[in-house]
């Protein structure tokens, strides 16, 4: 097989969050692959740790996926902190004899390093069009477990692990490496908490993370890290206002100061991102349908919200819900402008890390989360047949069937985006529905 069939076989998916399909990134043709290595999410502590463990696999991985799109250089994004990281890929890469082909350029440790659109002018000086993606400008992003992940299909194994980080207010931080389809609540109680009554658990970074409303899921190819706070932490308690709370502090409250604004990746690149003048809108009911479009130019990076805002307000949800009403009448974004230029003031409204974590509330709560070796052994694992984005898979497996672990049990529907998914453990199937695939492990 070629890489790129080897790649869709596998089921790899941008692993950083976003879980797009890696094999219809391949498909492209660019000057430029990038990997995101920023990490720029508060607390997690996956990918610094996988470039230092698995340095070799991971720069063969991206360098393979950098030949696949006929890239002239594979640029590696690390912030600048990571000493000893970087060193590391450095001297891995010359070892490896790729260095006429893969570099590493250091980051800013700001926040959103790791939005698309920030690394690619960090590491190209392209600024991505509105509403665009990086294709636009001739790059390909991938992750740093997505790159190990395309070098373990390029070895004829599939995606059946997720490397997680499992923090915040806990006895015990770690980062470990568990079989897809485990009990959620299996990996959150490695964290030293049995009783979770009192506590919330952020699905992913506390600034994109959604708290979770039910423990009893199971992990998947999409996971990034658990953040365990008490329910009266204010961060908790911020996100889970419930949206018509938020219109109505939203409209009692915004005195259009544009901190919001000022401060936005979005608006800096050059992009017409404002969203002061969402809130505007919220407040005074206006009908302003041309100039709500740009609602569709949030990256959700929730820094309006949980830092630029002096008064605490919901800039983000006034966004969300204006899109929602825009799609619902089935209006789009479009730009007119092919060209865009980050705003001369940029460099000096970027929000250094450190401080974020400190307005976040999290000092106490940076710590490491060291790489550690577990066994979990549940009784069941659930396989869900939506991992990725695209159409869900449908199962390839049926009840009472005994299934190897690295067998596909969701193969993706024909002529349709998607991911395959694999059995991470042997086992039998008991359940097989469109949504799940439950397996009982040997």
């Amino acid at each position: 097989m070629s890489l790129l069939e080897e790649v869709k076989w596998a089921g790899v998916i941008g692993a950083g969050g976003a879980g797009f399909p890696t094999h219809v990134k391949l498909e492209a043709k660019a000057e430029y692959i990038l990997l995101n290595g920023a990490e720029c999410e508060p607390l997690l502590r996956v990918d610094q740790q996988l470039m230092a463990l698995y340095s070799d696999e991971i720069i063969r991985g991206f360098a393979a996926a950098g030949r696949q799109v006929g890239a002239q250089k594979a640029l590696m994004g690390i912030k600048g902190k990571h000493r000893e990281v970087i060193r590391q890929m450095r001297e891995r890469i010359a070892a490896l004899g790729q260095e006429e082909f893969v570099s590493v350029k250091e980051l800013p440790d700001v926040y959103p390093a790791g939005d698309e659109q920030f690394l690619v002018h960090a590491l190209t000086g392209r600024v991505v069009p509105e509403a665009g993606i990086p294709i636009q400008v001739g790059c390909v992003v991938v992750n740093s477990e997505t790159a190990l992940n395309i070098y373990h299909a390029s070895q004829g194994k599939p995606v059946t692990e997720k490397y997680l980080t499992v923090t915040g207010d806990v006895p015990r931080r770690l980062t470990v490496k568990v079989p897809v389809g485990t009990p959620i609540l299996d990996v959150l109680r490695l964290s030293g908490i049995e009783d979770f009554e009192e506590y919330a658990v952020i699905d992913g970074g506390p600034m994109m993370g959604p708290v979770l409303q039910n423990l009893n899921g199971f992990i998947t190819k999409k996971n990034k890290g658990f953040v365990i706070l008490k329910k009266k932490h204010p961060l908790i308690r911020k996100k889970t206002v419930k949206p018509e709370q938020a219109k109505r502090i939203n409209r009692s409250s915004c005195e259009q100061c544009r901190m919001c604004t000022d401060l936005c990746p979005r608006y800096l690149l050059g992009h017409n991102m404002q969203p002061h003048k969402m809130m505007r809108s919220v407040a005074y009911s206006l009908e302003n349908t041309e100039e709500q479009k740009m609602a569709f130019l949030c990256c959700q990076c929730n820094l309006c919200e949980l830092f630029s805002c002096p008064a605490g307000l919901y800039p983000k949800a006034a966004n969300l819900s204006i899109k929602q009403r825009l799609i619902e009448q089935k209006i789009r974004y479009q730009t007119e402008k092919t060209e865009f230029s980050p705003r001369t003031v940029r460099e000096h409204r970027l929000i250094p890390s450190k401080r974020l974590i400190a307005r976040l509330g999290l000092h106490d709560f940076d710590q490491p989360a060291p790489m550690t070796a577990i066994a979990l052994h549940p009784a069941q694992f659930s396989f869900s047949m939506s991992q990725h984005v695209g159409a869900p898979c449908t199962p390839a497996v049926t009840v009472g069937q005994h299934v190897q672990a690295g067998e596909p049990v969701g193969q993706v529907p024909q002529s349709s985006l998607g991911a395959a998914v694999h059995a991470s453990i042997s086992g039998t199937v008991t359940e097989c529905q469109s949504g799940a695939v439950v397996i009982k492990g040997d």
